[in-house]
């Protein structure tokens, strides 16, 4: 049987971080045990299907990325470690035990041989595998470093901090270049939109900040959800994201002009950890301990109106997704912005 998503997968412990493949339907997932899973998904029923697995960290696994060209799995641990590993056999071809000096939170591939990490204690690395080492070493921010982009060149990258600030660093030039100024809460998650001219961080406090390309000193607008906290952040389109929060609500949000568009799917009641895209599907893990998969097909064909309607008190998130719960809960009161009018 056809579904319009693949079914949930299960885990047995905590998914902590997900990635999918650029090119096929595959999922890594990272977990609290420090165990790496490889998925592949299928929208056929029944069709999930465990490929490896592998018990290399010793402690929880925090981030998982797939290599620009799909053949290698980066995977970062409280352990301090990183692993490559190939994707097709889940085989440990690089191992740098004692990376950084303090737990690792996150990794990003740059280029084919370029890759960079942070850690809890605020610290940059930037690696190259050509040379087996380090080629940048930063400490600018005073907190765990919490997510990080990069620009279509592979030359600018930005780094969200706990500390509330946004790092910027060059890659090329192998240099730290600035530092914003601090924004309320820990700054969670960052995304560049709008053709690479808007970087848009997500805080602890329920707030996007929005920076313009060439102005990272100081955040040029903000835009405070209903929401407890956005703990990550997706780019779905050139303007539109989708967010992660404490409630377990997946919210799809348009930037300049700024709207919550409505509810994309959930994990009730359950804290998101991670979001990733692959193509149509947008995959969430949160603390029940499955990844669930949304289509967000339909976000692509959305028209905000610059004009703001007048807003229904009350009115429930309206549902994007047919898995999406549009019931009118409570914490999902007052959340309605009405980017168009609903059908009757």
């Amino acid at each position: 049987r056809l579904r319009d998503t693949p079914e949930d997968i299960c885990f047995e412990a905590t998914a902590n971080a997900i990635a999918l493949h650029p090119a096929r339907p595959l999922l890594a997932a990272g977990d609290v045990d420090g165990d790496v899973y490889l998925y592949s998904y299928s929208c056929t029923e029944g069709e999930n299907r465990q490929l490896w697995s592998s018990g290399h960290h010793l402690k929880s696994c925090r981030d998982v990325a797939f290599s620009q060209d799909g053949q290698k799995l980066f995977t970062v641990s409280k352990d301090k470690s990183i692993h490559i590993l190939t994707v097709e056999e889940g085989r440990l071809e690089t191992c740098f035990p004692k990376a950084h000096s303090s737990a690792l939170n996150c990794v990003l591939p740059i280029d084919t041989n370029v890759f960079a990490t942070g850690d809890d204690n605020g610290a940059l690395k930037v690696w190259d595998l050509r040379k087996g080492d380090a080629i940048l070493e930063a400490r600018e921010q005073e907190e765990y470093i919490s997510a990080m982009a990069v620009d279509g060149n592979g030359k600018l990258l930005l780094t969200a901090s706990g500390d509330g600030t946004l790092g910027v660093f060059n890659v090329k030039r192998r240099r730290f270049e600035l530092l914003s100024e601090p924004q309320n809460g820990d700054l969670t998650s960052v995304a560049l939109l709008k053709r690479g001219k808007k970087v848009a961080c997500g805080s602890s406090e329920g707030t996007i900040y929005l920076f313009n390309w060439d102005g990272f000193g100081a955040a040029s607008d903000r835009f405070a959800l209903r929401a407890e906290t956005i703990d990550c952040m997706v780019p779905i389109t050139d303007s539109i994201v989708c967010v992660g929060s404490l409630d377990g609500v997946i919210r799809a949000v348009n930037v300049l002009p700024n709207r919550v568009l409505g509810c994309v799917g959930q994990h009730l009641g359950e804290p998101i950890e991670q979001l990733a895209l692959g193509g149509q599907l947008l995959a969430s893990c949160a603390h029940d301990q499955k990844v669930k998969f949304w289509d967000v097909s339909a976000l692509a064909g959305l028209v905000v109106d610059d004009y703001r309607k007048k807003k229904k008190k009350g009115g429930p998130l309206r549902a994007l997704s047919g898995k999406a719960v549009g019931s009118g809960e409570d914490f999902f009161a007052d959340l309605q912005d009405e980017a168009e009018p609903e059908a009757a």
